[in-house]
């Protein structure tokens, strides 16, 4: 074991939580900003993950609630 190589590691992997901390601190200021403006960050959150996804995997799953939502009478 190297003690120097050892540092590294862990020097680099408490920047790299670091920046991500700072990244999230961003991301929540960005949907605070959005909700004073008027905005549900809820659905912004949604909207956010529906993009992540292929449009086929979204069509199906609305498909399958839209079925599950007639057979219960919520349509």
């Amino acid at each position: 074991m190297h003690a120097a190589e050892l540092r590294s590691f862990i020097e680099r992997a408490e920047r790299l939580a670091a920046e991500k901390k700072d990244i999230a601190d961003q991301q929540k200021e960005v949907m605070a900003e959005a909700k004073g403006r008027g905005y549900d960050v809820k659905v912004l959150r949604l909207l956010i993950a529906l993009r992540k996804r292929e449009p086929d995997d979204i069509a199906e799953e609305e498909a399958v609630l839209q079925m599950y939502k007639d057979a219960l009478g919520m349509s």
